[in-house]
């Protein structure tokens, strides 16, 4: 059995400051403690991409794997803000709208994350929080 069949799981860019900021966001506002996490650049982040069918160096933001099924970009963000408490969850709501315009608004947001917000050096989990929900 893999590791994503029994859990829902984030996969994020471990070098940017945004995604980090993003994985402790969900942590904090979530429902449940059902979603896992792995930095695209791990080796269970590359494995997955593959076997979702996405290149192994995709960096174009989140990845959410849910029932055996990968979403990217706004789906992932929208789909997992479904996952969070009231009011965050309402933003589930917006996958109503047409996915190019979504996309093309997350796009703009990720062309310039690292800008905006910085990137480390090295891919490194977010500290305080319980290890195991990082695969």
């Amino acid at each position: 059995m893999s590791v994503e069949e029994n859990n829902t799981v984030v996969l994020f860019d471990g070098v940017c400051h945004l995604c980090d900021r993003a994985v402790l966001f969900i942590i904090r506002k979530e429902k449940s403690s059902a979603v896992r996490f792995a930095p695209l650049q791990s080796e269970t982040g590359k494995k997955l991409l593959r076997k979702y069918g996405y290149s192994e160096s995709y960096l174009d933001g989140l990845v959410l794997i849910e029932k055996k099924r990968a979403y990217d970009r706004s789906s992932a963000c929208l789909r997992i803000s479904g996952k969070l408490k009231f009011p965050w969850n309402l933003f589930f709501l917006l996958l109503l709208f047409p996915k190019p315009l979504r996309d093309w608004i997350y796009k703009m947001i990720a062309s310039l994350r690292y800008r905006w917000f910085g990137k480390k050096e090295s891919c490194a989990l977010p500290q305080g929080h319980d290890p195991s929900r990082f695969l």
